[in-house]
Parts: structure tokens; sequence; C-alpha cells
């Protein structure tokens, strides 16, 4: 029989749930509501009545100081509700809460806790103004658009009159294991003409250009795999299984293929043409490799390239690892459920490194279109701060609730992300450089291992994942290619690798990311040279999923191990022991085949390197012509001096991210070192994150990033290189050797392939060529070699009429060490008296710029970087910040010189006078454009007078000069000569910071 609990604060209680609801209700939606109650309800199936009123009774499922529980639904309330809304889980999705819940109940009532089902939903009591009563399809968009998930949650919606005449909603139903639905299709593209291949690439959602379509079929016409295939009793054409496998494994998601297409570059003002074969190799690996080589002995990486993350050598018998990953068009579609699974996806990638690595904390860097946003929507579409606010939710969900700190990130708006945000999350780890007697780093499968799936079960959740993310967001996205995740149960995942690995029960590890276990198994079975895989196996959330669903689905939490027979049953008893589902699925083999059976019967054999090297290599043509803009002027009247910089810190590229970064845990596991916000206030930005892992050391890990895409309208070289130095002196600020840092590029392009869809294609892609050219030649210049890597295309929208590109966008993020941390650095200002220096010259370097888009102002000079004269001049930072003669340090980046001022005096609280005439300008320029050029490469320290002299040595043979000093009075004042330009309050400074984002 089935039971219902309801609880709920008592009446004389202030509900802060409810009132934070209506609150974003009111924000989101501008719907005002009287009130929001909120009433948590349990629904119990396999105890009797006295059972639930003993839980009811001892509180165990409320807290009885608070709350009021009853078998009765509870009296509504005041304000009287005019809605009674009730969410709740869609069967087979995981409930972490009644899991939870049965098994306090079984524990209390000393019962098996198997025999229990409990499910838990959420309902709100919505009460309307007397003046503004909602009807019914009010209710139900406020509810589809904020109350509830369409894709793992269901709802019913009951007016007073209705609830008052039958109390109460009934339980959902569940299903406890699911059962496989056996049907496998052959695909006949035998019969097929170019039309028809075409049209089923597109109906399948396989993402699959003519060309490879000719390429399968060509493979399973040929007379001698025709024979092997008839032996197997499998048909001459494909089956479906096989057709999904080879789309997901010949995605671009998964097989980057415009990086590794042959381009045929032409430069239109030229008229010079050359072949680039590979843009990854020859410009990011082979890169990377020279700087290995020249490193000889002192090569500090250890993994590069070849697995779910790279690895760098760290101190202490430990190595470290990063890797960084996007989630751009599930956010689209979902949000929350997009962003969540992007975090907790790419805590899995470290996780699967090497022989498994330990989590230390995320990053995560997010591109928006403005959240107040105020035309239209095109079809499909989320208003921006929909948006912004569900990503946030679902990585403060995933990250948070794994106990990873988050100690990076930060915001990007462009309305060009309106099509398609951006959604970059990051993970580092460490892994033990030794375990077992082997390196910590290295995995590898043996024939004869046993293929294991461990963690969640597999559900419709992510069906096309890899295919859907390789092609264009549009009107008829599925939403079944969003994946759900469950940190909860991925860290109990998590918790028992851990402990697995150091039993040594495993041989090799791997994430089921895109494309599942087609993928994870697939890219494990080339150690080998094969698999034998019975999808019948699989634990289901439902019933009803195919063969080929089961092993595309990209459902989460779930880990691909292989583990060798003798340890199988001790690993299969600790998953047992630590609450984790495991499942041998298959061995792998030698056999050069991956075969996927269904039980007895074989439903898929694919030669193996036809599945991982027979897509055949795109051709594509670029053709680069820089685009022509005006010059311009950048001017600010005397008068208007202080209240300009107001505006620009008030602007939603620079403002405070406060709002964001308090949602998140930056101090859990007590390693942060230099957190997101600092200062007295701690309400500052800080340049970069500095954790130390290993809390019995002094070691450090430092984590940067940089990211302008608003230089890719001028030339994307630029806007890899300024990337780059962003991301570099933002490591050096914080105290990092310039010596020890890796790089990790993430790029996300718009569609660079010329077509009738994409007319500006040849451009794009030349864009893409300049911007890879970039990355090789400021990598080695640096002397920063990148380890990991991924890239997404085709983020583009098209709906309505209207097509939405990205501008073409690179993040690269930086892991470095710090020998000690207790020699690191913040950005705020610490002591009046303190003397300022500028590290780098400034020119009228306008284009892009945050001042110019304040004024409505496009064209002039995008910032050039000169990595010849910056590592020096870091190196030299870097020097002095380990003798202690740097009391902060801050980059000069959006806003300019002005604005790394503000925020400094922001930091310390304490202000600052400056000498404009003293700043030094490379080129003659009006002086707002001193003020807020966007120059690369330049840092503003302060130091303490008896190091003066160390500076004024440095400025013999780098751009140093002392601009100004740090004073008591608490106001930036900027100086020319005797004369006072502006003099603004830090606190007026602070107010404008703040102001933009405090919802």
């Amino acid at each position: 029989m089935l039971y219902r609990v309801e609880t709920g604060l008592h009446p004389n209680l202030t509900d802060t749930q409810g009132r934070k609801t209506a609150l974003h209700i009111l924000k989101a939606l501008h719907v005002e509501l009287a009130g929001v109650r909120q009433v948590k309800v349990y629904t119990v199936d396999g105890l009797d009545g006295a059972q639930v009123r003993r839980l009811v009774a001892e509180g165990i499922w409320h807290d009885p100081i608070l709350q009021e529980a009853s078998l009765d639904p509870l009296p509504l309330g005041e304000p009287l509700p005019h809605w009674i809304v009730e969410v709740g889980f869609r069967p087979g999705v995981t409930d972490n809460e009644a899991r939870t819940a049965r098994d306090t109940a079984a524990m209390v009532l000393g019962v098996d806790r198997e025999s229990l089902r409990v499910y838990t939903s959420v309902q709100y009591r919505i009460a309307c103004p007397p003046d503004k009563l909602l009807d019914r399809e009010a209710v139900e968009a406020l509810t589809r658009a904020l109350l509830c998930n369409d894709l793992i949650q269901r709802y019913r919606i009951k007016s007073r009159e209705e609830w008052q005449a039958e109390p109460g909603f009934a339980a959902q139903a569940a299903q406890v294991t699911g059962r496989p639905n056996d049907s496998v299709e052959t695909v006949a593209l035998s019969a097929m003409n170019d039309d028809a291949l075409r049209q089923a690439s597109r109906d399948n959602t396989w993402a699959l250009t003519l060309e490879e379509m000719h390429c399968i079929r060509d493979q399973f016409a040929d007379p001698a795999e025709a024979q092997r295939r008839a032996a197997l009793n499998l048909p001459a054409d494909p089956t479906d299984v096989e057709m999904e496998v080879l789309a997901q494994t010949w995605s671009e998601h998964c097989k980057h293929k415009i990086f590794a297409s042959r381009i045929r570059y032409t430069d239109a003002e030229t008229g010079r043409s050359e072949d680039v074969d590979n843009l990854y190799k020859t410009c990011i690996r082979d890169a990377t490799a020279l700087l290995r080589k020249r490193m000889g002995e002192n090569d500090y990486c250890k993994s590069v390239f070849k697995d779910n993350a790279g690895v760098i050598a760290f101190i202490n018998g430990y190595d470290a690892c990063i890797k960084v990953e996007t989630h751009n068009s599930p956010s689209a579609l979902d949000p929350y459920g997009g962003a969540l699974t992007g975090i907790v996806g790419v805590n899995r990638d470290p996780m699967g490194t090497g022989m498994g690595a330990e989590l230390v904390c995320n990053t995560d860097v997010f591109c928006f279109a403005s959240p107040f946003h105020d035309k239209p929507l095109p079809p499909r579409l989320l208003h921006p701060r929909r948006v912004l606010e569900g990503v946030r939710e679902g990585v403060e969900h995933g990250g948070n609730k794994s106990g990873i700190p988050t100690v990076n990130g930060s915001l990007v708006f462009d309305e060009r992300y309106l099509g398609k945000p951006l959604v970059y999350c990051g993970t580092v780890g460490i892994i033990p450089t030794e375990i077992n007697g082997r390196p910590g780093w290295e995995k590898k499968a043996q024939v004869g291992d046993i293929i294991v799936m461990t963690g969640g079960r597999i559900g419709k959740d992510g069906i096309h994942g890899a295919t859907f993310s390789s092609e264009e967001l549009h009107e008829g996205s599925p939403a079944t290619a969003v994946q759900i995740g469950d940190p909860i149960t991925q860290r109990k995942m998590y918790d028992f690798i851990m402990r697995a690995r150091d039993l040594g029960l495993y041989n090799a590890i791997t994430d089921n990311g895109a494309g599942g276990l087609s993928s994870s198994v697939g890219e494990m079975a080339e150690d080998t040279g094969g698999c034998r895989l019975d999808v019948s196996r699989a634990p289901l959330k439902y019933d009803g999923l195919r063969p080929w669903e089961i092993l595309l689905s990209e459902a989460q939490e779930r880990m691909t191990l292989a583990v060798p027979p003798a340890k199988l049953e001790a690993f299969l008893a600790l998953a047992r022991r630590m609450d984790v589902e495991a499942t041998a699925l298959g061995e792998y083999t030698d056999s050069g085949f991956f075969e996927v059976r269904f039980g007895e019967r074989i439903v898929a054999s694919l030669p193996m390197s036809f599945m991982h090297d027979g897509v055949p290599q795109l051709r594509l043509e670029a053709v680069w012509k820089a685009p022509q803009h005006p010059d311009i002027r950048v001017e600010v009247a005397d008068a208007d001096e202080g209240a300009f910089l107001k505006r620009m810190l008030s602007r939603l590229n620079i403002c405070s991210k406060e709002y964001i970064i308090r949602q998140y845990d930056h101090e859990v596991r007590g390693g942060s070192v230099i957190k997101p916000l600092v200062g007295v206030e701690r309400d500052a930005p800080a340049d970069a994150g500095v954790l130390r892992p290993i809390l019995e050391s002094d070691a450090g890990l430092v984590i940067s990033h940089g990211i302008c895409p608003k230089f890719s309208d001028y030339d994307t070289y630029w806007m890899m290189a300024n990337a780059m130095d962003e991301a570099i002196r933002n490591a050096v600020a914080v105290g990092a050797n310039p010596d020890a840092l890796a790089g990790v590029d993430n790029f996300c392009w718009c569609d660079p392939v010329q077509s009738e869809k994409t007319p500006d294609g040849r451009y794009k892609l030349a864009q893409l060529v300049r911007a890879c050219r970039a990355l090789r030649q400021f990598s080695l210049a640096y002397g920063v070699p990148c380890i990991s890597g991924k890239d997404s295309m085709k983020n583009d929208y098209t709906g309505g009429g209207e097509k939405i590109s990205i501008p073409p966008t690179v993040l690269f993020s930086i892991l470095g060490v710090i020998d000690n941390v207790t020699l690191t650095q913040t950005s705020d200002f610490k002591k009046p008296g303190h003397l300022i220096y500028l590290l780098g010259g400034t020119w009228r370097e306008m284009a892009g710029s945050e001042a110019a888009a304040e004024l409505g102002l496009t064209g002039g000079r995008v910032p050039q970087v000169d990595a010849a004269s910056a590592l020096p001049r870091y190196r030299a930072v870097h020097s002095l910040m380990r003798r202690k003669a740097i009391s902060a340090c801050h980059d000069c980046s959006d806003g300019g010189l002005a604005v790394a001022l503000a925020e400094m005096c922001i930091g310390g609280r304490l202000g600052a006078r400056i000498d404009l005439d003293a700043v030094p300008a490379l080129e003659a320029m009006h002086r707002a454009e001193l003020l807020y050029s966007e120059s690369a490469s330049r840092l503003l320290v302060s130091v303490v007078p008896q190091h003066a002299e160390l500076m004024e040595a440095l400025g013999q043979w780098q751009i140093c000069r002392r601009i100004g000093e740090v004073t008591e009075s608490p106001s930036l004042d900027l100086c020319s000569g005797s004369s006072t330009l502006a003099a603004v309050p830090v606190e007026e400074l602070a107010r404008a910071f703040k102001v933009t984002l405090d919802w």
C-alpha cells in the first residue's frame, strides 16, 4: 500500500525557501506573487500504516522543532494559496533524497531496504495578489519555466477548489530494474541513392557527410566483409547498432574532423595559397613535442593528448592533471541539466586519467548574452538570464555536492552567445607518481580483462549527445541529447574507484562520456585490439531501451574499467560494500573487431581499424581577407573622468561576479590559498586561483585562464595571442613560475565549413587557421606546452529565419606549479605608502576595448603581444615575488589601467595617487586611451619603499615605471603634474563595481 507523508514548516515560521522561489519568479518572469509555501512530500511503498506513523512520530523524515509532518494533507495555511503545483522526478531518474529516506527508514525499522520504495516531490502552494490572479495557463507557464525541469521531472497543477475537493496527488510509478528491448534493425545502405543517404543521416542525427556515408556503404559492400558477416549471422548491410557506433565514433565531437582536415589556405591580400594538413598535429601536438625536446631532462610533461586529461609533474610523489570541457549545446536546451552534466562529466576525466586521479578543484568559465536582453527571442531559445541562472545552479549542484572546491572562473557577455551559450568546466586532479609499482599516469587494458561498468544506470538521457553536439542548434534539436548528472551517485563511485585503485583491482579506466559504452569500450579496446561486449547485461533505469540506445546512451556518472579475471570477484565485492553498482559486460580481446552482443546474438561486428581510422579526411578551403576597420579616438572630458570610470566598472564584462562566486564552495578540503575574491572585504577579483592540494606540503598549484573573444572581430591571430598572454600573466601575478606552466586550449567556433547555410565558411575557417598558428607561435615563444585541449564546432543557431553564430572563442587555461604557497601574492593594495609601478608599455590599442564599447565605437588597432619582451618581464616579477619584494600584483586586462587600479583600491579599501604623466606611453594618445587601452603583457605592482631600488634597477632593462603610491585617503586620484583630473572615493568605486549583478 502507498502512503504519503507531507512535511512543512510550522505555520508561524517564515518559509525562506518559498520566499526565495517567489522572488526568483518575480525577477526571472516578472510575475508578482503574494507568497509561496513549500511542502516536501514522501511517498512510500512497502511499509504498513503503523510503521509509517512511527516514522512521522519519531521525526525520521523531518525536523520536529521547525517542521510538522502528517499522513493527511497539511493545512493550506496563510496566505491562502490559489494554486497548488507538485513536482516530482520521472520514473528511472535518480532521486538521492528518496534513496536516503529509504535507507534511514530501513535502518530505524530494521527492515530490508530493498523491500522499500520511496519517492519524493515538492509541493508549491502559490498565492496570488488580489488584483493579479493567475489563470491555469499562466501557472503552467511559470511551472515549466522555473519549477520543473521537463527532462527529469513531471508536475501536476490543481486550483485551490480542486485541491479541497480531492487533496493529494497520485504517487509516481517507478521501475526498479529496467528490461531492454532486443529489437535490432538493418539499415539498407546498399539500396539508398545520395538523397536517401543524406536524409537518413539527418533523420537519425548521425551528422555524417555524404562522403562518409559512401565510405560506410563501400565498407559493407566489400565481398570479403559480406562473407565474414554472413558467418556471424549478420546482414550484409549494417545494423542500426553499427551505424550508431560509426556515427558516434566519426562525429565531429569525437574525431575533431575539422582540426584534422586538409585545408587549402589562401591569403586574399597576397594571393598566396598553401596546404595545411591537420591543424591539431602541426600547430598543437608538434609545438608541444618541440618544447619537450627543448626541455630535455627538465621535461615536466608526463602524459599529453592521449588520455582523458593532460598530466605534468608536481611534487612530493605526486603528478597533477587537468582537463577542461564544454557543454554548450546541452546547456542551450536545458541550462541546469546541461551545465550539471558538464561539471560532473569533466570531473570524470581526471578520475579516468592514468590509474585514476584524486579530484582537487574545479574551474568554470561561462559565455552568455546579456541577462538584461529585452528583445523577442527566436524559437527554442531561452532568455539569457534563465540560461545564466540554470547554468549557475547546475554547476553549483554538480560541484558543491561533489565536495570539490571551485577556485577560478569568469563570465563573458556578448549578444552573439544568445544562440548558444558557452559553458566551460574544468577539473584538476593529482595522481601518485607510482601506484602498486607502476607509474600512476599510465594504464593499459590487457587481453582477457573483463569489461566492467560502474556507477549509474543507463537511460535515454544523452542519446545522440556526441552527434547532436556536432551540428548547429535548431528548432528540432532533440531534448534526449541532454544528459542529467547525479553528483551523489558519482561521488560514491569516485570514493569506490580510489579504493579499488589503491588495492590494484584494475588495469585501466576511462569515463563514459560522449558515446557512452560505445566510446569508452571502443577506445579501451584499442589497447588489446578488440572486445566482446554484451549489452543485455547492462543495468537500465527503465524498460524498453534498444541495444543501440544502451550502447550509445551518455547517461551520467558511469566509468568503464578493465578488471583482470582473477580480481573480478574482489572488485565486485568492494563495490557492493561501498553501495556502488558494478556490472561485468564482456571482455577485451585481440580479435581485431568491436563486437557487440545481445545475449548470444551478435548485433554488431566492426573492424577496429575501420571504426577508428576509416573516417575520410575532410578537404576544406579557407580564404583570409583582413576585415577593414576605421581608426577611432577614445576621448572623455576632464569633468567626466570619474563618472566614466564608474560606468566602466559597471559594465557586464568588468563588474563584480560576487553574486555567482558566493554560491560556489571554494573552501571545501581546506586547501585554497588564493580564493576567487580577495582583499579586506573579500570583494575584489583575484587574478588566479592557488591551491595547496597536499596539506602537509607548502607546494601549490595555480589555475588561471585567458579568454578574449572580443578581439576575434579584428583578427583571431591576436585574439589567441591575447588569451594566452592573459592566462600566463594571471598565473604570474599570483606567484607562478613562468617556466613551469602547462596550457589547455579549448576552441569554440562557429561553423567553418562553406555551405549554403554558411556562405562565409571559408573566412571562418581562415580565422581558425590563424588562431591555431598563433597558438603554435606563442606556445613556443613562452615555452608553455599544451598538454590537453578540446574543440567544439558548429556553435550556431538557426531558427525563425535567423542565424546566430558565436564569435570565435578560445579559452586558454594554465596549470602551474608553485614551490611555496607562502610566497604567493594577491591583487589588493596592502598599506599606505607602498609605491606603485606599471610594468609594460601602453599603445593606442583600442580595438575591442571595453571603453570603446561603452562609447559605442568600433574600429582601431587590436592589442598585439610581444612575447620576447613579456617573458623576461614575467620572470623578473617571479624573481621579485620570491624575494617578497612585491606587496600586490594585478594584471591589466578588461578596462585597462584605470580599471586595474580601481580594483586594487577596492581590494585594499585604500586610495592611490597616480601621476598619468609617468605612465609609459609608447605613442601619442589621448588621456582616456592611456587609461583604458587594453595593451597586453602589463602588470601593476606595489612594493614597500625599501625595495624601490630593485624596481628602479629593473627599469634599466625593462619597461618599468613608478606611477604613484598607495594612500591612506580612500580615494583614487588621477593626476597630471600638480592637477588632479579626477578623485573618486573608493566606496563609490566599490558600489559601481557591484551594482550591476547585485540581484
